[in-house]
């Protein structure tokens, strides 16, 4: 009778934190070479060769984001994706106005501060009832 030896699994690999996936997730999809966003800019090269053309885009872009950003602000009081749907917004209107692309980068910035406070206190309040 032979035994065969079981085979020792190997140790997990600490699982990467969801924030880091996350940030690398965004990055990679920014990137300037993606075929979709190649596409985009020599869509928007055309629309700007267009004087009415371009006005009535803008006006688009201007109506769509707007109303998703003050939905979502709306919505944040409910259960739901209020913060994501005003960041929707504003990333829509990003796409042409200078504005709500600073406007975006100064509430991630807060959004940040928020969590890296958040993550801070429950660390302190772990730390106390150890």
């Amino acid at each position: 009778m032979t035994t065969e030896l079981a085979a020792t699994p190997e140790p997990l690999a600490t699982p990467e934190p969801l924030e880091t996936r996350v940030r690398t997730d965004i990055a990679a999809a920014e990137a300037p070479h993606r075929p979709i966003r190649r596409m985009l800019r020599r869509a928007r090269v055309w629309i700007d060769g267009h004087s009415r053309l371009n006005r009535a885009y803008r006006f688009g872009v201007g109506a769509v984001g707007g109303i998703l950003a003050l939905g979502g602000l709306l919505l944040v009081p409910l259960p739901g994706p209020g913060w994501l749907v005003v960041f929707l917004g504003l990333a829509v209107l990003g796409t042409e106005f200078h504005w709500a692309r600073r406007a975006a980068a100064a509430l991630k910035r807060m959004l940040d501060r928020f969590w890296a406070w958040w993550r801070a206190r429950r660390a302190a309040r772990a730390g106390d009832t150890a």
